[in-house]
């Protein structure tokens, strides 16, 4: 590489430039790398509560149902699950973490009234009521662990693409860019050695 360079006092001002701009580029990779890293395991905190959370909610709407089974029919309850026309609207946006952009999800009409529902009161018994309102809290819980997860998922892929550049500016680039400043600042010192040979000598021979 250092043979295609031209050992210039100009062409080492530019590469200490360069050397100086790329450690700056490292150091703010580096802060950029650990902050996501803290956000990354601050997300992985959310994740395993979100995922015990929804596996509570999900053991409890499941004994709240098979109660509501035993006590009603099978066709009830499906005739039921039918007159609920108001269906749950989910929104994915999205939301910025160092850079990352991530999806914040929110989700309206999940959990319902009895009117929101479309049930009359002769219809339905408080056990299929809180078997409903069991299973729209397990829908609600489903948004918040595929929120935090795909989150995860997308820092984890920044982080890793990032370390990949911190290591080869560290490892690499900025090694071959001081190897190749060295090389210059010895060929100018041997050049201006060589100058004042040849001005002795010419001094000498006057």
């Amino acid at each position: 590489m250092a043979l295609d360079i031209k050992p210039t006092r100009s062409e080492l001002l530019k590469l200490k430039k360069q050397i100086k701009l790329a450690r700056s580029g490292h150091s703010l990779l580096k802060k950029k790398r650990d902050g996501l890293i803290l956000e990354f395991f601050e997300l992985m905190k959310k994740a395993k509560t979100a995922r015990s959370e929804l596996t509570a909610a999900y053991i409890g709407a499941e004994e709240h149902m098979n109660l509501a089974r035993v006590m009603h029919t099978d066709l009830r309850l499906a005739s039921l699950a039918f007159a609920v026309t108001q269906q749950p609207q989910v929104e994915v946006e999205t939301k910025n973490i160092m850079g990352v952009r991530v999806p914040k999800i929110t989700g309206t009409k999940i959990s319902k009234t009895l009117v929101e529902r479309n049930l009359g009161m002769a219809s339905s018994t408080p056990v299929i009521d809180k078997a409903m309102s069991s299973y729209e809290k397990v829908v609600e819980g489903v948004l918040r662990v595929a929120e935090v997860e795909t989150a995860i998922k997308r820092l984890l892929k920044e982080i890793e693409k990032t370390k990949r550049r911190v290591n080869a500016l560290e490892f690499s680039r900025i090694p071959a860019m001081e190897e190749i400043r060295k090389f210059i600042g010895l060929r100018l010192e041997e050049m201006d050695r060589e100058n004042v040979f040849r001005l002795k000598r010419i001094k000498g021979k006057s």
